[in-house]
């Protein structure tokens, strides 16, 4: 039987990783997910059947946050199909590793466009479409405190993003609407291992107090416990999930 939902949640980049548990985790919850995705269709609907198959409500939606229409074609496509929209949660971005004098121009911007200016676009959005009392969960990253080498753009928009999430958070404050970051350190998904030897993951997962790597499931718990009712009174903050690596 499917669930009654009474809210609906926009989760991007939600077609693999952390952003596909988290979709699960807030369905789990009785909450409509729209779960998008930029390339990876059938990923994205092998999400939408996981969660439909244990009585949950999705739809699939292409969007790609590059272009500026995105926002616009999220929301009115979860608007379309549940009426409303509730929490949003931005999770979608990219990292390329190389020291500053070997980053090009693409590369930075390609960044910039997809970790600082898609966030900042759905929070527009968001600012005057969610509903009273509702979430935004931006997804940031440990590397910031951390000011590793090869980092800096990805480091930078992270940093960036932290920031927009503190001022949204006092901007709309009065409208019960909690604005937070989640910021993972190394966690166990394609996005983190892609392009790392073994040593080096392994040399990573010794850094930590705990003796391994995060995984999705550590992420989309806390992003769940920020969008549920016991959040509410949490705005404003940035989470360092990361088992105490920093």
């Amino acid at each position: 039987m499917t669930q009654k939902h009474n809210k609906t949640a926009i989760v991007t980049g939600a077609s693999r990783g952390i952003g596909a548990e988290i979709a699960r985790h807030l369905a789990a919850d009785g909450i409509a997910v729209v779960v998008n995705y930029a390339n990876s269709s059938t990923q994205a609907a092998a999400v939408v059947a996981d969660i439909e198959a244990r009585g949950g409500q999705a739809v699939a939606v292409q969007a790609n946050l590059l272009q500026a229409e995105a926002a616009d074609s999220l929301f009115d496509a979860a608007k379309a199909a549940f009426g409303r929209v509730d929490i949003l949660v931005n999770n979608a971005g990219m990292m390329e590793l190389a020291p500053i004098g070997q980053t090009s121009d693409v590369s930075f911007a390609r960044h910039v466009a997809l970790n600082l200016t898609a966030p900042f676009q759905l929070m527009r959005k968001a600012a005057t479409q969610l509903v009273d009392g509702g979430r935004i969960i931006n997804l940031s990253s440990s590397v910031v405190g951390l000011y590793q080498p090869g980092y800096a753009p990805y480091a930078a928009t992270k940093a960036a993003l932290e920031a927009l999430t503190h001022i949204l958070a006092k901007e709309l404050g009065p409208r019960r609407i909690t604005v937070n970051a989640v910021a993972p350190g190394p966690v166990e998904t394609e996005f983190f291992l892609d392009g790392k030897s073994e040593e080096l993951v392994d040399h990573i997962r010794s850094m930590n107090p705990f003796g391994r790597l995060g995984t999705p499931e550590d992420i989309a718990r806390v992003v769940h416990f920020l969008a549920s009712s016991d959040g509410g009174w949490i705005s404003g903050q940035v989470i360092r999930t990361n088992g105490g690596i920093i």
